[in-house]
């Protein structure tokens, strides 16, 4: 029998996909200056939706206060991976806190990415994601370009990325992809899409230059049209730009969404 709580959270999900979001770890250092000033200057721009990295010093009430008074929200927002394993509760009552129907697990320290950790990882993301449904909210991983070197344990060679796959219950566990570190890493997105329908709702959307570098969006080479086409089989809802090195964080959010814009 489905519970409430899953009911609630099957009622919320975004049909028509939403590209008006950025992810707030390209403007890292405004937001440690000042955080309302940030999402001032994000809403002005044209943005309405947001994805958190942080909180700098802020509680999660706090941060809400500040969407509400510049109308944004947050679909989904970061957290780190000792935070999870620290007190789960505590993640997902800030998540509610905030709005949040993504809880995303975006970063693994050099550390933790053996064999072993990978497979501890994913008896973590399954029992996390068990009670983030539970709670009507769901979980995501985000991936970088690591996840796509093989790792061996005494012989048994695996793709990180594919087990996390293969291994997480699909209705448990969801992925955010970084299109960036997918085009970094020499992956197809659209093999991930048709090999694993509904689980990539969230985008990143970060174009790539000819040298391999950061670029805005509509800057560099990836097809991002193309890869739209996909975007029901993927399962999308929400789409952030990102940009990790941006010099000027403000253009660069505001170069993005102009090519945005002509996708509508």
């Amino acid at each position: 029998m489905t519970s409430a709580a899953e009911n609630s959270a099957e009622s919320n999900v975004v049909h028509q996909p939403q590209f008006r979001g950025v992810q707030l770890y390209t403007l890292r250092n405004q937001m440690q200056e000042s955080v309302d000033q940030t999402l001032t200057r994000v809403a002005a721009a044209g943005y309405r939706q947001v994805e958190f990295a942080g909180f700098y010093d802020h509680s999660a009430r706090e941060i809400r206060t500040l969407l509400d008074n510049h109308g944004l929200t947050a679909p989904a927002s970061h957290f780190p991976l000792e935070a999870m394993e620290a007190d789960f509760a505590a993640v997902i009552e800030q998540a509610k806190t905030l709005g949040s129907r993504y809880i995303v697990l975006a970063w693994l320290e050099q550390s933790r990415r053996s064999a072993a950790d990978y497979r501890r990882l994913v008896e973590g993301l399954n029992d996390w994601g068990r009670q983030a449904r539970a709670a009507g909210l769901r979980l995501a991983y985000h991936n970088h370009d690591f996840e796509f070197e093989s790792t061996s344990d005494q012989g048994d060679g695996f793709i990180p990325y594919q087990l996390l796959l293969d291994n997480t219950d699909p209705q448990l566990v969801y992925f955010e992809m970084d299109l960036y570190w997918m085009h970094r890493a020499g992956q197809e997105p659209e093999h991930y899409f048709s090999r694993y329908p509904g689980r990539f709702p969230l985008w990143h959307l970060k174009d790539a230059d000819t040298e391999g570098g950061m670029a805005d969006v509509g800057q560099g080479v990836i097809d991002f049209p193309a890869l739209l086409a996909h975007a029901k089989q993927a399962g999308l809802e929400y789409a952030f730009v990102e940009r990790d090195d941006a010099a000027a964080p403000y253009d660069s959010i505001q170069r993005s969404l102009r090519t945005i814009k002509r996708w509508d």
